[in-house]
């Protein structure tokens, strides 16, 4: 375990001790324990407000518990310094800093895994992220929803999860229809026949890109097919084309995935029939106005919701239950969906569906994404100067940068607006938060550069370490010790930008050493302890911006 979470460990139970020999509650009634990290740095290294929590039970002043608390504590053992109490009864601890040099040899010996937890106790996660339908290009609202799910993924596996990534494919409804019916107006088209363009078409470039391969390498054999053959034909080509697509330009974004599942082999393999027979069977469907209706109501939903239309076909809804699911028996035990702003309604009704087949609708997370607007030259930009339509990934991947987009989208919760100011982003200078972020590892790697053209190399010996006695070295030391324990709530809270936020956080301290210290002087040991204390900072920054999908640069 990392020395500071082992710290806190033990104050934590220390603390759990101390309240549970005054009575004043059974272990069972005892709130959680939560140390914090004050927002001011005089208020010490963790505070607690466990008193306050026990006010009612103790019928004390929160004060008299936290002084009856305190004078409990065995403060060597739990390596605590100093302690205050603040305000109404908050309990301020100032640990012993002594033993901070321990983090540096432990993160040594985790070299790149520094930062892996077993928080997750293996527990087996299915990530659905991005599925975008196969009609056209990936867009603003995927490239954020893309960004969000491939960083958490690499948080919850850090995090010491079973992660499986995984993208939806919408092969089976009316949009693969009519995306073939699309293609076959622009290749009759590009053939000059005279052609309406189906009125809800997709009038894409990529769909006019497709058309005119297609008629350059086949347009005579797809001329002479029947339209229900080319139909056909045009749905399973165009299915392929554009999934390709997509799959090259999330690899270009630095996103991959375990499982590409197809909504139609649902259908295929009786799954969708199989689903409603069982929602039949527990007696949750009604027949109404021709229709087969789910009995959502009983879940939650504001409303009951069609599965089988008057017409026979299926609602949206039907095949989406029957692939929920799926994915609960190829045994996951839990489900994080990453929707669209636009999915917000759905979530409900998923629930219910869940709930009526017996399985926990907990199971089920799902992460909304909020809407992204783009601006540049402070004006909002809506579509793309070259094409006049939305702005794709792949464009806005070689306006701004791979890093620049994949920080961007994952510095905010995903739940809140995301303002992209696009000259920010590729701007060189510290309002760039993420030039800001790689500029300090790039700092640190000119100073390896520097010390290995002198001699100078790292050094872990204790007696070495404890030269880093500055308060900006034990600040960072304790920075990098945190690092875990980052991890592991980002991953618990499924926030990506906690890591984003720790790791900016990160990098101001180290700009604040740098501008306030040498670390090639000519006390050598001195030099060595520095530059140890800087290999930790690299490897924290190298390793944190992984997990996000950015680049750490060694020369800017």
């Amino acid at each position: 375990m990392n020395p500071l979470d082992q710290m806190k460990e033990t104050l934590i139970e220390q603390i759990k001790e101390a309240v549970l020999s005054f009575g004043f509650v059974s272990e069972n009634e005892l709130p959680t324990i939560m140390l914090e990290v004050p927002r001011e740095k005089a208020h010490g290294d963790w505070a607690t407000n466990i008193a306050m929590q026990l006010t009612k039970k103790a019928k004390k002043n929160p004060r008299v518990i936290a002084q009856e608390i305190v004078e409990k504590i065995d403060q060597e053992k739990a390596m605590i310094q100093k302690v205050e109490i603040a305000g109404p009864g908050f309990i301020n601890f100032f640990m012993d800093r002594s033993f901070l040099t321990n983090i540096l040899q432990e993160m040594k010996e985790a070299g790149s895994s520094y930062g892996r937890t077993d928080a997750g106790k293996g527990q087996t996660i299915n990530v659905e992220f991005c599925s975008a339908n196969p009609t056209g290009h990936l867009h603003l609202g995927h490239a954020r929803g893309s960004a969000v799910g491939d960083s958490l993924c690499n948080i919850l596996d850090t995090a010491g999860y079973q992660v499986t990534r995984e993208y939806y494919i919408n092969d089976a409804g009316n949009q693969m229809n009519m995306m073939a019916l699309s293609l076959e107006a622009r290749i009759l088209e590009g053939l000059g026949q005279e052609v309406e363009f189906p009125e809800d078409g997709y009038r894409g470039q990529e769909i006019i890109h497709i058309a005119q391969e297609l008629i350059q390498s086949q347009g005579d054999q797809i001329l002479a097919m029947s339209h229900t053959e080319r139909i056909h034909y045009l749905k399973e080509i165009g299915r392929k084309k554009l999934l390709d697509k997509i799959e090259s330009d999330l690899g270009k974004y630095r996103v991959k995935f375990d499982v590409w599942f197809s909504e139609r082999s649902l259908y295929e393999s009786g799954a969708v029939e199989e689903t409603v027979e069982a929602l039949k069977k527990g007696g949750y469907t009604y027949e109404q106005d021709g229709a087969l209706w789910l009995k959502s109501t009983q879940f939650g939903d504001d409303k009951d919701r069609v599965l089988i239309k008057n017409d026979g076909s299926y609602t949206y809804l039907t095949p989406d239950i029957a692939y929920h699911r799926n994915k609960l028996s190829r045994g996951h035990q839990q489900l994080i969906n990453i929707w669209g702003a636009d999915h917000h309604g759905y979530i409900s009704r998923i629930k219910a569906g869940l709930a009526a087949l017996g399985h926990n609708p907990d199971q089920l997370e799902i992460i909304i994404t909020q809407m992204v607007k783009l601006y540049q030259g402070g004006e909002l930009v809506k579509m793309s100067k070259r094409t006049g339509k939305a702005i794709t990934l792949n464009e806005l991947l070689d306006e701004v940068g791979i890093d620049a987009t994949r920080y961007f989208f994952s510095m905010r919760s995903p739940d809140t607006h995301l303002d992209f100011d696009m000259d920010l982003a590729v701007s060189q200078t510290n309002e760039n938060p993420v030039y800001y972020l790689q500029y300090a590892y790039a700092r640190i790697c000119s100073v390896f550069r520097q010390a290995e053209a002198k001699g100078v190399a790292p050094s872990w010996e204790a007696n070495i370490l404890k030269l880093l006695q500055e308060e900006q070295e034990l600040d960072l030391i304790q920075k990098l010790g945190e690092f875990p324990g980052e991890i592991a709530s980002a991953a618990g809270h499924r926030s990506p930008h906690r890591v984003i936020r720790y790791l900016f956080d990160l990098a101001t301290q180290f700009h604040s050493y740098y501008n306030a210290c040498h670390f090639l002087t000519d006390q050598r040991e001195q030099s060595q302890a520095r530059l140890t204390l800087i290999t930790g900072v690299a490897q924290v920054i190298r390793n944190g911006l992984k997990l996000v999908g950015v680049e750490a640069p060694e020369r800017m």
